[in-house]
């Protein structure tokens, strides 16, 4: 599904935050990338979700060799990849509802006579009610409006779904019933799972399999940890 092989990226050429990773998320494959603030679990995200251009390595999607990113990748590839970020409130456009925030993608995606079916059968299971749905990022808590990001990146069904530290700022209660939603699209699709955060418990018990930065990611050269 998913191949990174000997990425290096990061926001300037002589200082990069990742250096030489590799790391693999098979079909239907939970995967659970641990690692401590800092080290550059985010940036490596960022380019598995086709937002972030790596200066060197390959990446390879459900088969075929990704050669762009952000508006450069193909819409097929772009919309094989979902993505929730550790905070909702710098991924939000705070100019939208809930309800628009939800069908950005269909729209951008020419889609948009699917959205209010596709936005009436994700709320419910993301736990938004009608009401909520027509509040902005300003009037909703921190677990409500990273419910509706986490619906946003189900809306085009993707294949494959990246949470980076997406409970990290939400309460337990919260925490599980976002992963019961993953888990259940999971079961349903047959979506493949990119997990990235630092809590080794949650990802022990979310993922198949996980793999610490500290020992080196994958195939990649071991890393120091900051």
């Amino acid at each position: 599904m998913l191949e990174l092989t000997g990425i290096t990226a990061g926001y300037d050429r002589r200082e990069p935050v990742v250096r030489d990773v590799s790391l693999s998320v098979g079909h239907a494959e939970a995967v659970g990338l641990l690692g401590p603030s800092g080290c550059g679990k985010s940036t490596l995200a960022k380019v598995a979700a086709l937002l972030h251009r790596p200066d060197a390595g390959t990446m390879t999607l459900d088969g075929t060799v990704v050669r762009g990113w952000r508006h450069r990748a193909p819409q097929e590839q772009r919309t094989a990849v979902g993505v929730v970020f550790q905070q909702p409130r710098l991924s939000a456009d705070p100019r939208l509802s809930l309800r628009e925030l939800i069908a950005q993608p269909l729209r951008s995606t020419g889609r948009r006579r699917e959205v209010p079916a596709r936005v009436a059968e994700l709320a419910p299971l993301v736990g938004l009610s009608a009401e909520l749905l027509e509040r902005r990022p300003h009037a909703v808590s921190d677990g409500q409006l990273q419910r509706a990001c986490l619906a946003r990146a189900l809306v085009l069904r993707p294949g494959l779904l990246i949470c980076d530290e997406m409970t990290a700022m939400l309460d337990a209660s919260t925490t599980a019933a976002l992963v019961a939603v993953v888990e259940a699209y999971r079961a349903e699709s047959g979506a493949a799972l990119l997990a990235v955060g630092h809590d080794r418990v949650l990802l022990e018990r979310w993922c198949d399999r996980t793999v610490r930065w500290s020992a080196g990611v994958e195939s990649g050269r071991n890393l120091p940890v900051p």
